[in-house]
């Protein structure tokens, strides 16, 4: 492909900062049509981001005879499904995290990109997020001697739709949709960067609860993993603890030092070690997605190579459903 014209199926809230504007500030890419079953919605999307052309119906976007590129941004459950029937018609796919609601969901995609010979790439973006390439140029020059431990803690109050006397939750915590709760939508960002910076992981194990009823889906999970490396790994997820509670922080323990992260919310690295302590500010650019996007572009002109396959995807699901097996 020389020009990558972008189709965007489901432009919901992730595509108005974080994903959709970048399709167009990375050179040789452009987002030509957009398409959400809500047509009145599709239409004021494509007015506010200057988008040529709108869809209410997905084989329409799908079969746009402009559209060389999809980008799946709709809930977990029709990613296999609208992956599949874009790889069908010739064009490969762009998905958003989680890549699908279970490993073998995530297998079939990859099946039908095999098949094709068409490139399938997840929404991973830490891996090409310079504050996360970071973590990982400190892990391998050594900057804390050999990684031994790898802690996660990740305690979030409910959100606001889930609570009071009426709640609506969303659908992140409809396992039908999503393929699990919270823990599914944002521990798939963690397991996947983990792998990225230390390698396979080759064991999961864990418990997954619902402990405040506030929805069907399990609200705390634990985990004990080990990567092939050797090095093991320890997790905490709660969605039910109060505000001052709140917590967000992952922890490499090395031979040498310490270096201490967060995968969410806040932008400081701090490094410690027998020398002191070195901190890295390094915050999110305005379009989170766009390094991403840019390798994605490079490897469809046949000019680079994306971090963030199918392959690499689906490791995240596989993980944490053995993490989370009943």
């Amino acid at each position: 492909m020389d020009q990558i014209k972008w189709g965007i199926i489901g432009c919901g809230n992730v595509t108005e900062v974080k994903s959709g504007p970048a399709f167009n500030k990375v050179p040789n890419s452009s987002l030509v049509a957009v398409m959400r079953r809500d047509g009145e919605l599709a239409a004021d999307y494509a007015m506010r981001h200057g988008v040529p052309r709108w869809y209410d119906d997905v084989d329409d976007l799908i079969n746009d005879p402009d559209v060389n590129a999809i980008y799946i941004a709709t809930p977990p459950d029709v990613h296999t499904d609208y992956a599949i029937r874009a790889m069908r018609a010739g064009k490969p796919v762009y998905i958003e995290k989680p890549m699908a609601r279970n490993w073998e969901e995530c297998d079939a995609i990859n099946q039908m990109g095999y098949k094709t010979g068409l490139p399938v790439f997840v929404a991973f973006y830490r891996r090409s997020l310079p504050y996360f390439l970071k973590v990982k140029e400190l892990i391998d020059q050594k900057a804390i001697g050999d990684i031994r431990l790898v802690n996660i803690q990740l305690h979030w109050q409910p959100y606001a739709e889930e609570v009071g006397e009426n709640p609506k939750p969303k659908w992140r915590v409809f396992p039908e949709i999503s393929g699990g709760g919270h823990f599914h939508d944002l521990a798939s960002h963690q397991f996947d960067f983990l792998e990225f910076a230390l390698g396979p992981i080759k064991t999961a194990r864990g418990m997954a609860r619902n402990q405040a009823g506030l929805y069907n889906a399990d609200d705390i999970v634990i985990a004990n993993y080990e990567f092939e490396s050797g090095v093991l790994g320890t997790g905490s997820w709660c969605y039910t603890v109060n505000k001052e509670q709140r917590i967000d922080e992952a922890q490499l323990i090395g031979s040498e030092g310490k270096i201490t992260f967060s995968f969410f919310e806040k932008f400081i690295i701090k490094v410690e070690t027998a020398a002191g302590v070195e901190e890295f500010n390094l915050p999110y650019p305005p379009h989170v997605q766009q390094p991403l996007i840019e390798t994605i572009v490079s490897e469809l002109r046949g000019e680079g190579k994306s971090p963030s396959s199918g392959e690499t995807g689906a490791r995240a699901n596989l993980i944490m459903d053995l993490i989370t097996a009943k």
